[in-house]
């Protein structure tokens, strides 16, 4: 190393100067004992800026040592069989993005990814995954889309997705899962930010019901190609679905099948639901009173084992099972019961049951609660107070729509004039109006006086607006004109007063 050093130093000394900051660099780095290293393209992999390719090379273990420059490595159509810890030797701090798909990846080991901090995708689709081992995502703080589509994942181990706390879309379709993972969403340490699932294609057939309904308000999740059991929990929810046009089941309803029978043959209501168009419905209560809200349009007496749920602002209860930690509860016949109001407790409920038909978007089965203000009585229907709300709002807009008119013509009829002339001798443009209606008491002052017993003459045309850039020619008398006068046959004159207008262009 000391030879390679004065070897460079001896070439930066020829002519007794040493002015390359780059060889200044080398040396410091050398004498320090740091030796810059950039690992070599693997063989049969393509390296271009930033990516690293080694798709389609009949790999069987990942290549060791590659450059940790890269922010794309993709590893796809090899026939790599495990991710072991060190299939790195050093962090890539750079790298977004890893692409796994189509190997033969049936193991990964416990932290195996702690090397790649910073990526943003991953993509283990079309491997032989079976299970998937708690904190085999370790590290991956920041990861945010994570692809497992076509392998053979029967099973997710609690704390599997402990780490992803940035995941926002997961893939696991065309899987073996006979359970909805509801850990994704439940589970402390689990994403936060979960907003997409793709379960199609697996072996669901029981589905937590009340769950999805809270969870499928901020989520999307897909459900289709699933031999799900079609049970009135189950209507309930597709119909409920269908309803607020939720687009997984509205882009592949025809791919919900039930196992055993079709979705239109489940009866479940037995004419215990009402053929009257559904209507929203206005509450108020004050804080603490009990209220009890009727799911719109069930009929009295339910029928036994009807099943009916209720979407709150901030999460669903049932007829069939009640928290007794909690003031909100179901009542075997579907009504929704406050035992207290609290304030907070205002906002839109909706009553999910299986109807037995597909209702239409203008019908609702809401329930609108309001917790407060004591003008009204609590048991006094909103519909009046939103009647009110109505009208005061036209009222508004129409008196906004007058104050506006009224501005705009106070804006084209009374806008102070910018026409004064700039420093250059020029002078801003400004319309006809606007000099008739903003001129300065001065200059009518200095206009009539010259009106009397005198003529005035424009030695150019002038445009009503003209533009800023050109200057106004300046408006002259016949009895003070010293300046250049321009007469019919082109001529010239300088210096002398003009007595005769016959003679002026």
């Amino acid at each position: 190393m000391h030879a390679v050093a004065s070897q460079l130093l001896g070439r930066t000394n020829v002519g007794g100067s040493c002015c390359n900051p780059a060889v200044e660099a080398m040396l410091l780095l050398l004498c320090l004992g740091f030796i810059p290293t950039v690992a070599p393209c693997p063989p049969h992999c393509l390296c271009a800026s930033d990516i690293i390719s080694c798709s389609g090379s009949n790999l069987s273990a990942l290549p060791f040592g590659l450059p940790s420059y890269a922010t794309r490595l993709d590893l796809s159509h090899n026939a790599l069989r495990a991710v072991h810890v060190d299939w790195v030797s050093q962090p890539f701090h750079w790298l977004t993005t890893l692409v796994l798909s189509w190997n033969s990846i049936s193991q990964i080991e416990v932290a195996a990814f702690i090397l790649t901090p910073h990526l943003l995708h991953l993509d283990l689709s079309s491997n032989q995954l079976g299970v998937l081992n708690s904190s085999i995502f370790t590290g991956l703080t920041e990861l945010k889309e994570l692809l497992l589509i076509g392998n053979q994942i029967a099973q997710i181990m609690p704390g599997a997705f402990s780490d992803v706390n940035s995941l926002q879309r997961l893939y696991l379709s065309v899987n073996s899962l006979t359970t909805f993972p509801l850990g994704l969403f439940e589970d402390p340490g689990g994403p936060r930010n979960l907003t997409f699932l793709d379960l199609s294609h697996n072996r669901l057939s029981k589905l937590p019901i009340q769950s999805l309904l809270s969870v499928s308000r901020h989520a999307v999740i897909y459900l289709q190609e699933n031999p799900l059991l079609c049970d009135c929990a189950l209507i309930a929810l597709l119909e409920y679905w269908l309803w607020k046009q939720y687009r997984p089941l509205v882009d592949f309803q025809g791919e919900y099948q039930c196992r055993g029978t079709a979705v239109r043959e489940v009866k479940c209501t037995h004419g215990g639901l009402s053929d009257v168009p559904l209507v929203a419905q206005n509450y108020q209560v004050e804080p603490g009173e009990w209220l009890r809200v009727p799911c719109p349009g069930l009929k009295l007496p339910v029928q036994e084992g009807l099943i009916v749920f209720w979407v709150t602002p901030k999460t669903a209860v049932n007829s069939t099972a009640s928290d007794p930690s909690s003031h909100l509860s179901v009542l075997p016949n579907g009504t929704l019961e406050f035992q207290g109001a609290l304030m907070e407790d205002s906002g839109i409920y909706e009553c999910v049951v299986a109807r037995g038909r597909y209702y239409d978007l203008e019908e609702s089965s809401e329930a609108r609660v309001m917790v407060g203000n004591s003008t009204i009585s609590s048991t006094t229907s909103l519909a009046r107070r939103s009647s009110g709300e109505h009208f005061n709002t036209a009222f508004t807009t129409l008196a906004s729509c007058v104050i506006s008119i009224i501005l705009v013509l106070l804006y084209l009829y009374l806008t102070p004039c910018q026409c004064r002339e700039s420093r250059g001798g020029g002078s801003r443009g400004c319309g006809a109006r606007a000099i008739i209606l903003c001129s300065d008491p001065r200059e009518v002052e200095s206009g009539q006086r010259r009106a009397n017993g005198k003529r005035v003459v424009f030695l150019e045309p002038q445009a009503d607006d003209s533009d800023i850039s050109v200057p106004k020619t300046p408006v002259m008398t016949l009895d003070h004109v010293s300046t250049e006068g321009i007469l019919k046959n082109g001529s010239r004159t300088v210096g002398h007063t003009l007595t005769d207008p016959t003679h002026m262009t």
